[in-house]
């Protein structure tokens, strides 16, 4: 009889075991679907609970939403990412004049491929006198599909010719004030990757391609030719080299057998953020000592990418000897 009560008081313990379990679970699963749905009636702009018009209450709740696993911190970054694209504009990411990489319309492939080759970027703005006169857009597939037709004939088949301006593809141009999600739109309407921006005056202002507004989401988007993990600096010439942002400052003073300050900052685009005092665009150059940096890639959060150029240090000026009378 004693057993049979110990059976039944057990067996009771585990049944109400097994309900305070499925109640648990009802309750997280209820308050996972309440933030779920309250985050997305503030996304749909839905809620009259909240100032729809404050994206810093926006920001609070994925913040919240990530505290309780309803995000990860990669989507979470994401959203923050869409909403910041609407408030940018072309000029915030795009690629500047000066640092476009360009070919000549009276060039011939075999004076452009090296620049080809060495870029390894896919698209190139062909230019007339100026970079002003932008007459189309190459794209590296054309050019080595010419390569591979002229090496299946002979050498002096004068069908095989090359005709730069018949390569060419149109190019668009944009205002440098239009806003990143609307070019995002355009670029998936019209098919298009790459965009030539212009100032109000009507003058090329620089670059914009698809992959520029897509890492403003998503962050830096590295591909084959970017430098691995384990690299920090690229050797270029003696005056120009590639860096990461998060190149250690101790690395980069034992390789240059320079003096930068490692007080307080461990990489070189902690230091360079504070010498700008803000968060740099692409194209910011930043000059410390003899050593010129300039922000080749960057977001709306960091710094990823620098370019370095060495000068030449200034040699002081010698005394003049007194004249002897």
């Amino acid at each position: 009889m004693n057993e049979d009560r110990s059976s039944g008081a057990a067996t009771a313990d585990v049944s109400q075991g097994r309900a305070g379990t499925a109640k648990t679970g009802r309750q997280e699963t209820d308050s996972r679907q309440s933030w779920l749905q309250k985050l997305m009636r503030v996304l749909l702009r839905r809620d009259p609970d909240f100032d729809l018009e404050n994206r810093e209450q926006l920001k609070a709740v994925m913040r919240h939403a990530e505290k309780r696993n309803l995000l990860d911190a990669d989507a979470h970054s994401m959203i923050e990412g869409v909403l910041s694209v609407s408030d940018m504009q072309v000029r915030d990411v795009m690629v500047p004049r000066s640092q476009m990489v360009v070919v000549g319309e009276a060039e011939t492939p075999e004076s452009f491929l090296p620049l080809v080759v060495e870029s390894a970027h896919s698209r190139f703005p062909v230019i007339g006198d100026d970079r002003d006169e932008v007459q189309g857009i190459l794209l590296a597939k054309d050019v080595l599909a010419y390569f591979a037709e002229r090496s299946a004939k002979a050498a002096d088949d004068k069908s095989v010719r090359f005709h730069l301006r018949d390569m060419l593809r149109p190019a668009v141009f944009i205002p440098e004030s239009k806003r990143l999600n609307v070019l995002l739109k355009d670029f998936r309407a019209n098919r298009n990757h790459m965009a030539i921006v212009v100032d109000e005056y009507g003058g090329v202002a620089g670059l914009v391609t698809i992959e520029d507004v897509l890492e403003q989401i998503v962050g830096d988007i590295e591909d084959e030719h970017d430098l691995d993990d384990d690299v920090f600096i690229v050797h270029h010439s003696d005056t120009r080299y590639t860096l990461k942002a998060l190149t250690p400052i101790e690395e980069f003073n034992q390789r240059f057998d320079a003096r930068l300050d490692d007080d307080g900052f461990d990489t070189v685009g902690g230091l360079l953020m504070q010498e700008f005092g803000r968060l740099p665009e692409r194209g910011a150059s930043c000059q410390l000592g003899n050593y010129r940096f300039t922000i080749l890639r960057a977001d709306s959060r960091r710094i990823h990418l620098l370019q370095l150029n060495i000068l030449p240090e200034e040699t002081p000026a010698e005394p003049e000897a007194d004249s002897v009378s």
